[in-house]
């Protein structure tokens, strides 16, 4: 069948589809246009958790020492492609496993299987897939991604990719904490639009206009829309408000202290901080913290929510990325999280001198740690030699002793 030239077909109606269309809820008053607003508390939160992560350097080790002339190091620590730094690479990572729930980088290999790039896929254009019947003859990779992008498809394999997961129920599937917290994040949201309209209305609060007689729809239509001319935007703020003889205007809203606006705004901000992990002083609110407490709130941070994430992450590089001989040599893949727990200048500096002088820690390790160069001397262990065994306390004293007192020898030269 045709109509004016367009052929008709008759579909089913999808219901559920037609209940989220953005048109029809419109219809009913239902504002579902989101597209422009930020929570400003979720991005805070993606934004520090990105920061903290891209900042720690990534290196391959072989036991004690840093494997620098690795070809994987070379990745990891200056550039993982041709358009990103290590520092970038970081940042998109976290920034969508949070986001998304999980993260997917291909690993490009040379002819000989060694990884020479890592470049992270557009999650909107990713899709997981589980062969669990061995359909698509998967073998013992039965997890593979499709990849679209400029009108092809990549299929990807799981030896194929970094995969990393964030919050998950059964170990393969995520569950994006953003969705879990929708309710939470669409309150904040709701609560930042309204601050944005009551600004925009020059702190005009909503209210009735009282008249002696009746109006009807047009004309009630015709004194609203001058009534919000006269006196609503922000440049009408503080102005005289005009009225016709016979009106008189009341205020019918509530201030923000009576709805306890701000406390009600706080307890979202600290719900979707708590879910993230991230400490209230990072989103500086100093309320609780003090100049003594916030270094221990940064060690508590890392220690809560960095270090999951971190071990998850090397476990990930260090299982695909190096071969199955350097993983049985000792090679693994580990941020350097020395910088984020560094104490203050002199914690440290009385921290090296103890173990230099106990002689548990080299001199040139200590100025390592500092970013110094080795000196001579520096890569041997010293002791106290005003230190002795709780065995020989008072042998200096004994007579027959040697001048140094090991032996009890007074330095008597006449006995």
């Amino acid at each position: 069948m045709k109509l004016f030239g367009r052929e008709i077909k008759k579909e089913d109606i999808d219901v559920d589809k037609l209940l989220e269309s953005p048109v029809f809820r419109s219809m009913f008053g239902v504002n579902m246009d989101k597209k422009g607003m930020k929570e400003t508390t979720l991005i805070t939160c993606l934004r520090i958790l990105s920061d903290n992560v891209s900042k720690l350097p990534v290196k391959v080790h072989k036991g004690n020492d840093s494997a620098d002339d690795h070809s994987v190091s070379k990745i990891l620590k200056l550039r993982p492609n041709k358009l990103m730094s290590a520092s970038t690479l970081w940042k998109t990572i976290e920034y969508q496993v949070n986001w998304y729930g999980y993260s997917v980088v291909a690993i490009g290999r040379n002819k000989n299987g060694n990884p020479v790039s890592l470049i992270p896929l557009n999650m909107d254009h990713v899709e997981t897939y589980i062969d669990d019947v061995d359909l698509f003859k998967t073998g013992d990779n039965p997890m593979f991604f499709l990849y679209r992008q400029g009108g092809i498809e990549y299929k990807l394999s799981y030896q194929d990719v970094l995969y990393f997961l964030g919050m998950t129920k059964d170990g393969i599937q995520p569950m994006p904490i953003r969705e879990q917290l929708q309710t939470v994040i669409d309150n904040a949201g709701e609560a930042q639009r309204f601050t944005n309209n009551y600004l925009k209305n020059g702190l005009h609060a909503r209210g009735v206009v009282k008249y002696i007689g009746d109006l009807d729809e047009k004309s009630q239509t015709e004194l609203q829309a001058r009534m919000n001319r006269v006196s609503g935007g922000i440049e009408k703020a503080g102005q005289l408000l005009p009225l016709p003889i016979g009106f008189d205007y009341q205020s019918i809203s509530t201030s923000l202290a009576d709805s306890q606006f701000v406390e009600l705004q706080a307890l979202s901000e600290r719900q979707i901080a708590s879910a993230f992990g991230v400490k209230m002083h990072q989103l500086n609110s100093l309320e609780r913290a003090t100049h003594h407490n916030q270094e221990q709130q940064n060690k508590e941070f890392y220690e809560d929510t960095l270090q999951p994430k971190l071990t998850g992450y090397e476990e990930e590089m260090t299982y695909k990325l190096l071969t199955e001989q350097e993983i049985s040599e000792g090679f693994f893949i580990r941020f350097n999280v020395d910088a984020m727990l560094r104490s203050d200048l002199k914690t440290r500096y009385e921290a090296y001198s103890e173990g230099i002088q106990n002689g548990f820690l080299k001199p040139d390790e200590a100025r390592a740690r500092e970013n110094l160069p080795p000196e001579p001397g520096g890569d041997q262990l010293y002791f106290n030699g005003n230190m002795l065994p709780v065995t020989m306390a008072g042998q200096q004293y004994s007579k027959g002793g040697e001048a140094d007192g090991q032996n009890g020898n007074s330095g008597n030269a006449n006995e």
